[in-house]
């Protein structure tokens, strides 16, 4: 299709394949995730060597898969394989042995490159020697290592202050490269870190941490097991955490009750066929969801109300045997507040704002009703909405009228993304560190670090694009593809002096890059890492607080790759010189060192090194889980919170748009063009919406449309999208990111976190317009 000037490295490309509309799956995994696994292998010519990785991912022993945090079961582990369809898929896209060369860079520019899509881009293969690209220059050029420290530390070093650096950390970073990372920070000036943890779940510790003390889940994987009723809100175990469905198997066949609430019935959330089980294979597997409440994008704080209200009409008719007034009495404050708010509300109303009728939200309630182990699990569903914090207060505000925290089988469950990005915060990855961890720093090491907040992952996009930001290092991930405001986001990029990116493949934020950039390869988790002839292993924190050792056991596919850990150090040996009191060369040749100062400066990591070599790894100390709230302001009690209701009002031509991912795609890595679960075959570009929506609007399944938001009196248009009709809320509809990220206003932020409301974005949907290239050219 012809389009006009458009600088393809600002979003996807604008191309349309066979798109094919299949029949929406009612269960998840079985057979088909068995052979959609092994098929990835298969097409990257690695079986032999993929399928030995396989069986030593999260294994003791073995290594942490890169895919998602979800934790690993303490006791014996499945000796068929402790990992999912995503993760396999991960692995796949690391065992490969197709290579990224300087030769290919030579016969490919980056303007080339950018008119593939974001799939053909992370199918080359693995990147395998620093690349450095020239100002004014149209091609990556191969770089020695020595010389691209020294570019990043000529740059640093000729900044006018330290804050004109950003220091950008993706979850797939070690505990050990973490650590490094923020004390290499510091140590230069700054504390500008943004990280994901901005863009998924920052929001949920923003909302935890000052009413039960502590910024985590408070849940082990052993209380799925033995619990009376799991909530999922505004997460998609059978896409985002597909082992989290076994816990949940587990759970039922031991009386636990399912409550799912979300906008789409995802596949992952009503059934679940386990593929190491006989019944899971040929019989017809578990049922997951006893209740499925379908929620309005954003309706979900209407609907913890309705609830609230109905527990509380119980409580007065059956007292002290639906509210835990011990509990309240003794571990809560504000309770009298609380309980006045619901004179002002009406049951119906609260019921139209969610969207569930009445009658669902009545079974809801009873089912909680008299149970008091309680698990809420939520994921961005519910944090990248403008009020997701108050959400999440609210479902902290539920449990406790339950006194459902602090207790076997009961508590809240953030269902974190990457592999490792609790660790990341754990290791003080943060642009706002607390005066205790700073206080400890300086102690420790003897310099006296910055005080100042930093930029978060929002608040660096303005600052480059405001010159206040002149270099970004980012230490992994996607940085273009992940954040919103494709547009904006790229401009500021391309304002910067230096980029500089640490990855393991290529990806679309090479593309878009500053006026000099450099790439620097780095070993996967499955890499075997030698230093020194001795071979290392790195540790990371999953969702429920374990730290645990991973090792890899793959040959790398280049000998000019290098570890995180002596990409830090040799970057602060260049950068710091003499002027560093800080001993780099001891932390670059072991990995052991390095824990024995993470130890002296992070509570719970006593005797690091002799626990993380325990088969099992170890638990952080976590006092909510143990039921002792200490919370700022309120002592050892956790506050109820009062919050509000969204005002949600739509124009008559406006649409609700919450962006997700597909299942053939982990966080920005598209493994490949079909989403199963939802029968979506050979295509991305689509926007799912209520047949009556399409009706009323004079469209029909299958139209190509454009899609438009204009906040801030900015237009943004995300061009060419395909209709499919599908059981969504009425003025809802759901794309995926990255290509509708463009639409998401960098001012559209969820208060209190400033993360993106990726969820909550009014766009409205015109006919596809042949010329839109061209008006998109003059914006």
């Amino acid at each position: 299709m012809k389009k006009g000037k458009i600088e393809p490295a600002a979003e996807n490309p604008y191309e349309l394949l066979d798109l094919k509309v299949t029949k929406v799956e009612k269960w998840a995994a079985g057979v088909p995730a068995v052979m959609a696994a092994f098929s990835d292998l298969l097409e990257e010519k690695v079986p032999v060597r993929g399928t030995r990785a396989l069986f030593k991912m999260n294994q003791a022993g073995g290594f942490d898969c890169p895919s998602c945090a979800w934790p690993d079961p303490d006791d014996e582990r499945s000796p068929l394989g402790e990992y999912c369809e995503n993760g396999a898929k991960a692995l796949a896209e690391e065992a490969t042995t197709k290579k990224v060369t300087a030769e290919f860079f030579k016969n490919n520019s980056v303007y080339d490159l950018a008119q593939l899509d974001d799939f053909k881009i992370g199918r080359i293969g693995r990147l395998t020697e620093p690349m450095y690209m020239p100002k004014n220059g149209t091609h990556y050029q191969p770089i020695s290592w020595s010389d691209a420290f020294k570019k990043i530390a000529a740059c640093l070093n000729a900044l006018e202050i330290p804050d004109e650096a950003a220091f950008y950390t993706s979850g797939r970073t070690s505990n050990e490269a973490s650590f490094l990372y923020q004390l290499f920070a510091k140590e230069f000036g700054t504390n500008n870190m943004p990280d994901c943890s901005n863009m998924c779940h920052e929001t949920s510790g923003t909302a935890l941490l000052p009413t039960i003390g502590i910024g985590k889940g408070t849940v082990k994987l052993n209380d799925f097991y033995d619990t009376d009723v799991i909530v999922i809100i505004g997460q998609n175990p059978g896409t985002n955490a597909p082992r989290m469905m076994s816990a949940l198997e587990k759970g039922k066949k031991n009386g636990a009750k399912i409550i799912a609430i979300n906008p789409l019935p995802e596949a992952g959330l009503m059934g679940f066929h386990n593929p190491q089980q006989i019944s899971g294979v040929i019989g017809s597997g578990v049922k997951l969801a006893d209740l499925y409440l379908p929620v309005k994008i954003n309706g979900d704080m209407a609907l913890l109300k309705a609830i609230e209200l109905l527990l509380l009409d119980f409580e007065k008719k059956s007292p002290n045997e639906v509210f835990n007034h011990a509990f309240i009495k003794e571990k809560t404050v504000g309770y009298n507040a609380f309980i006045k708010q619901f004179e002002d509300y009406k049951l119906e109303d609260l019921a139209e704002a969610s969207g569930v009728p009445l009658s669902a939200i009545y079974n809801a309630a009873q089912m909680l009703a008299f149970k008091k182990r309680i698990i809420v699990c939520w994921g961005m569903g519910l944090t990248q909405q403008p009020n997701g914090v108050d959400m999440i207060r609210e479902i902290v505000n539920l449990l406790l009228l339950k006194g459902s925290i602090g207790k076997p089988g009961a508590g809240v469950c953030p269902v974190r993304g990457h592999s490792n990005v609790q660790g990341n915060r754990t290791m003080m990855i943060n642009e706002r560190p607390s005066d205790v961890q700073l206080d400890r720093i300086q102690e420790v090491f003897g310099f006296k670090p910055p005080r100042k907040h930093g930029y978060n992952v929002v608040r660096a996009i303005k600052a480059m694009q405001e010159d206040k930001v002149k270099v970004l290092f980012c230490m992994g991930g996607n940085f273009l593809s992940a954040t919103p405001d494709t547009t904006y986001t790229a401009r500021a990029l391309r304002k910067l002096n230096l980029t500089v990116c640490v990855s393991t493949k290529l990806n679309r934020g090479h593309l878009v890059h500053g006026q000099e950039a450099l790439i620097l390869p780095t070993l996967s988790r499955s890499d075997i890492d030698m230093v020194n002839g001795e071979q290392q292993f790195i540790s990371t924190e999953n969702s429920m607080g374990v730290v645990q050792s991973s090792k890899g056991m793959l040959k790398p596919v280049s000998d000019k790759l290098m570890n995180e850990t002596q990409i830090v150090c040799r970057m602060a040996m260049a950068t710091l010189g003499t002027r560093s009191v800080i001993n780099w060369q001891r932390y670059h040749d072991s990995y052991d060192a390095v824990r024995d100062d993470i130890e002296k400066c992070i509570p719970g990591f006593e005797n690091y090194n002799a626990r993380v070599r325990q088969k099992e790894g170890f638990y952080l100390p976590n006092a909510a889980r143990d039921g002792q709230f200490i919370t700022k302001g309120f002592g050892d009690r956790a506050p109820f919170t009062l919050t509000t209701i969204p005002d949600d009002g739509l124009a008559p031509d406006e649409y609700m748009m919450a962006t997700t991912r597909t299942h053939d795609q982990f966080n920005t890595t598209i493994y490949g063009l079909d989403d199963r679960y939802r029968g979506i075959k050979n295509g991305r570009r689509v926007v799912f919406m209520n047949q009556i929506d399409i009706d009323k609007a004079g469209f029909k399944a299958g139209d190509r449309v454009d899609l438009f938001n204009y906040d801030d009196g900015i237009e943004r248009i995300a061009p060419l999208f395909i209709i499919v009709s599908y059981p969504i809320p009425e003025k809802n509809t759901i794309t995926y990111f990255p290509e509708t990220n463009v639409l998401v206003s960098v001012n559209n932020v969820v208060r209190e976190s400033n993360m993106p409301a990726s969820k909550y974005v009014k766009i409205k949907i015109k006919k596809h317009d042949p010329k839109i290239y061209e008006r998109m050219d003059q914006l």
